[in-house]
């Protein structure tokens, strides 16, 4: 199937608007570019390993919609060129100017698995479904991750530092709360390692089918995670859910500034001494997060570097 991809430009603080505009003309989805700095709430939206980058904002938004091009006769077009037009009476909305042009139907849900391929992490192997495990390898820890649209290769410094400040801390005994657990990726490595129990906690309902189909992958039996939807930062419900139980380690592979935000809330789900271990945190971060460990009665037991991305693992109590 092809579809007519037809691009307009417009001014950021027009945008809104013209989405509804869009919409009101039978437009049913629309894909937003533009260099608008995220907002500290939209941060602490992204569990992600890496912020995505940005330039300058120059404010100017393209707006795409996509229309099936065996079903495109023009009408949608002309009832946007319409809508728009009666807009520009109220406010300026930039050029308005719409590019069209044709695009193949993309499976986007898989085109990243070209840039995904397995690798070590010390002794450890982390290898996506599709990569057969080499004969020499078989001997080794084998993680399967396949992150689907959830977050978490593995691949990132972050992500990798985090399994090694795991290694040391596992036991039998261990039980684990993973904040902004994505592909489950870091829960996995723990249950790997030897962990009795693993709960994690998402914005991103990816983050359920994703960690359910990995710890199918990786031979775990489905009740030794447990999966919980929401914010555990601001919504008591969830933090009600996540308190049902004292942890002995909780870790978070985020941002520093949601880092910061979390650390307040995280004594209060680690049993006396438990072990908090950090990533996400860009060097010139790193004091940030130093002081916010502290005022929240945390010690600081071991600080790792890779590349320009800090860990720190932490203590609950002095």
């Amino acid at each position: 199937m092809r579809w007519n991809r037809y691009r307009l430009k417009t001014r950021t603080d027009a945008a809104e608007v013209v989405i509804a505009t869009l919409a009101g003309a039978g437009v049913e989805g629309v894909e937003v570019e533009d260099n608008v700095p995220l907002t500290e709430e939209e941060k602490k939206q992204m569990f992600v390993d890496i912020m995505p980058p940005t330039k300058e904002d120059d404010g100017i938004a393209w707006l795409s919609f996509y229309v099936d091009s065996d079903e495109d006769d023009g009408t949608l077009l002309k009832k946007v060129r319409e809508e728009l037009e009666d807009l520009r009476l109220f406010m300026d909305i930039g050029e308005g100017t719409i590019e069209k042009s044709q695009t193949e139907d993309v499976d986007w849900i898989n085109n990243w698995k070209q840039y995904f391929h397995q690798f070590y992490v010390d002794d450890i192997l982390i290898t996506p479904s599709w990569e057969e495990v080499k004969e020499e390898d078989r001997g080794r820890m084998i993680i399967h991750i396949d992150p689907g649209t959830a977050f978490g290769t593995g691949m990132h410094e972050t992500t990798q530092l985090c399994i090694r400040a795991l290694k040391q801390k596992i036991t039998p005994e261990t039980t684990m709360l993973d904040v902004g657990t994505g592909s489950g990726i870091l829960s996995i490595a723990a249950l790997k390692l030897g962990a009795k129990y693993c709960a994690g906690t998402d914005l991103d309902p990816c983050a359920v089918s994703a960690v359910e189909e990995n710890l199918a992958a990786n031979g775990i039996a489905p009740e030794r995670m447990t999966m919980i939807l929401g914010n555990v930062i601001e919504d008591p419900e969830i933090i009600k859910e996540a308190q049902e139980q004292r942890y002995d380690i909780v870790v978070a592979n985020i941002l520093a500034p949601v880092l910061i935000a979390l650390t307040p809330v995280v004594p209060q789900f680690l049993k006396d001494g438990g072990t908090y271990i950090l990533s996400g945190i860009i060097e010139d971060k790193e004091e940030d997060v130093k002081e916010a460990l502290l005022r929240g009665g945390f010690s600081i037991e071991e600080v790792s570097r890779q590349g320009e991305w800090v860990a720190i693992t932490a203590r609950k109590g002095n």
